[in-house]
């Protein structure tokens, strides 16, 4: 069988991709609850959700013209990791207050995120990008992915999301971004 690079290098992105949700899984979450979730977007999937990009880009005219650069970015790239989390509260009430709030009960009715959520999501991300660096696969953390991916309703309920897309070629799409 012969394999060109093109189809071994789609198939590399694809596998890390798989592997990459797997790492935000058994990333450490705080107190051992799991609020993340991620999905793999590719294709049709990964075409619908950078034309969202580009509209929210649009709408903010000239201030939003990275959401169009980074949709430009995301395109060259094979895929897109999506890593989100729950806007929920850890239960802790008094004995927190990380969040500014008195107790979970007003962080949840100001609509507020659990300072808990942020760390979760970000450790999750940390994990994510290290395993795809340690394979030599290029990438970057953008929020501009996870604004579209929230709008769109791409991971339901999780509202918090952050996008990795993953780049293989001769030169990083995401270094001489202008």
């Amino acid at each position: 069988m012969f394999i060109n690079s093109k189809k071994a290098e789609e198939s590399a992105i694809l596998n890390l991709a798989y592997s990459v949700c797997a790492a935000v899984r058994t990333a450490p979450k705080a107190c051992g609850i799991d609020h993340i979730e991620t999905a793999v977007l590719i294709g049709d999937d990964k075409d619908r959700l950078t034309a969202e990009m580009r509209k929210i880009g649009e709408s903010f005219g000239d201030s939003g013209k990275f959401f169009c650069r980074d949709a430009n970015n995301a395109d060259a790239g094979g895929a897109v990791v999506l890593c989100g989390a729950k806007y929920e509260t850890r239960g802790l009430g008094e004995r927190c207050k990380l969040c500014g709030f008195e107790n979970c009960a007003a962080c949840e009715k100001a609509g507020a995120v659990c300072v808990f959520t942020s760390m979760d999501l970000g450790i999750a991300l940390g994990s994510a990008v290290s395993l795809v660096a340690d394979n030599r696969v290029d990438n970057r953390i953008m929020f501009t992915i996870g604004q579209a991916a929230a709008k769109l309703g791409l991971l339901g309920e999780y509202k918090l999301i952050m996008g990795i897309p993953l780049s293989v070629s001769g030169k990083s799409v995401f270094y001489d971004r202008g």
